[in-house]
């Protein structure tokens, strides 16, 4: 009932045919797609894709239980015959040279799932086998069982390279991709541009699927999956339950902000939030609602236009000012801050953000809470991830911040979590495994 598609490396092509498997196996199964790691951008493909919300598993963020109990709520949720993980970077990398934390391996062996593994084929044919022999022997705990070559040559190659791999490392060859690069879709500064911008990409999508249909051996895939025995036990909530009061949420969604995990949104319903989608680009106002919830995205991209939505920009900033409740997280925290590339926005924070060429931020996170806030209590420990390409000029001012940087980079100085009154912003993604009190503590504070 479930597979991993992982790489040998970060440009072997995993998400184009992770994606093309689950279009393909679509049309007779349903689906429920995962992604190893913090990425909002790869699920969006896998969604537009099986029709169902991929969901994150990650070993920096969940314990064995949490992966195991996300994966099973997945499938439960969905009512998927199948469960596919695409992977992150190469199988073995993850935060430690030696260690598993964060990689792909450490979510199959959670799983006890069976890897596929892709790899970039081309120049290769007796190498390729030297390599599956390699990512085979390093883990005896890991469980390859097929291979797919991509970017081969032509058929010829592909038979060589097929019978170099099975005769040699004893590994099953499912198929092979030719190399085509009208396939490829565009890339911005964080990776793939956002599925939920383009509905173009179901166009990309669709013909994955059909690339794969012509090139692997679906039921040899199928098969692989229907033999997985169970999954180990021990399961483990991925969040804290204990608010029965109701509330009302305010979440924007849309092409500008959209980088959101599924599970801190169901955390927040489990606590009896009613959840008010808007669009900062489109509406002119915010929802009656009690607290706001302002992801991550693409506002530089977008930055003219929000500028130009005065009436949603005041709108925010009055919520603020009735010290109500308002998380916004990196693209978010950008959104509150007074300008975005001299473009300017709700003005809560009065500093000013600037996109810069290198990337500012990028890394797992571990924050402690030096001060109470919506979202943590003072003392509390969490973790999340970074990445972004922008920076904060706090022109001399001393800001009050929430956390202090135990891992990572932060605003600035080890410190991020921007206070004022009832708003915080802060560059650091939480996911609700790695911050059980997310959705309890925001939700309080609305109550409140």
């Amino acid at each position: 009932m479930r597979i991993v598609i992982a790489g040998t490396g970060s440009a072997v092509g995993k998400t184009t045919i992770a994606t093309g498997i689950m279009k393909a196996l679509s049309e007779e199964y349903k689906i429920q797609p995962y992604k190893v790691g913090p990425d909002y951008i790869d699920p969006s493909y896998h969604t537009l894709a099986t029709g169902n919300n991929s969901r994150n598993l990650d070993s920096f963020f969940m314990s064995d239980d949490q992966i195991r109990n996300s994966f099973e709520r997945g499938i439960k949720l969905s009512k998927a015959d199948f469960g596919i993980i695409e992977g992150v970077r190469g199988l073995y990398e993850g935060i430690s040279p030696i260690g598993d934390v964060g990689n792909t391996a450490s979510i199959a062996k959670a799983l006890d799932a069976p890897i596929i593994l892709i790899i970039n084929a081309r120049s290769l044919v007796k190498s390729a086998a030297a390599i599956v022999i390699g990512f085979k022997a390093l883990d005896p705990n890991i469980k390859i069982d097929g291979v797919i070559l991509n970017q081969v040559k032509n058929k010829k190659h592909y038979l060589k390279t097929k019978e170099a791999v099975e005769t040699l490392a004893k590994t099953s060859v499912i198929g092979g991709i030719q190399r085509d690069e009208s396939i490829s879709v565009e890339q911005r500064h964080l990776g793939l541009v956002p599925a939920v911008e383009r509905e173009s990409l179901l166009n990309y999508i669709h013909k994955w699927g059909e690339i794969i249909k012509e090139n692997l051996d679906l039921d040899a895939l199928v098969s692989i999956m229907k033999n997985t025995g169970e999954i180990p036990e021990g399961r483990e909530n991925n969040w804290i339950q204990e608010n029965n009061n109701k509330v009302k949420i305010g979440i924007p969604m849309d092409e500008v902000f959209n980088f959101y995990y599924i599970e801190n949104i169901e955390a927040l319903k489990a606590n009896n939030a009613d959840i008010v989608y808007f669009s900062p680009l489109k509406d002119n106002n915010i929802p009656d609602v009690d607290a706001l919830y302002i992801g991550g995205g693409y506002p530089e991209i977008f930055a003219k236009e929000l500028e130009n939505n005065e009436s949603m920009r005041k709108s925010i900033l009055k919520f603020h000012h009735d010290d109500n409740p308002i998380y916004g997280e990196c693209g978010g925290l950008m959104y509150l801050m007074r300008s975005i590339n001299g473009k300017k926005m709700c003005g809560i924070f009065n500093y000013d953000v600037q996109m810069t060429k290198k990337v500012q931020g990028l890394s797992y996170v571990i924050a402690k809470a030096n001060k109470s806030n919506i979202i943590t209590k003072k003392g509390e420990i969490f973790r999340g991830h970074e990445f972004h390409y922008s920076e904060v000029f706090l022109n001399g001012n001393k800001p009050e911040f929430a956390f202090e940087i135990l891992r990572g980079k932060g605003i600035t100085d080890s410190m991020d979590g921007l206070m004022k009154k009832n708003t915080i912003a802060t560059y650091i993604h939480t996911h609700t495994a790695a911050c059980p009190n997310f959705a309890p503590n925001l939700i309080q504070s609305a109550l409140k």
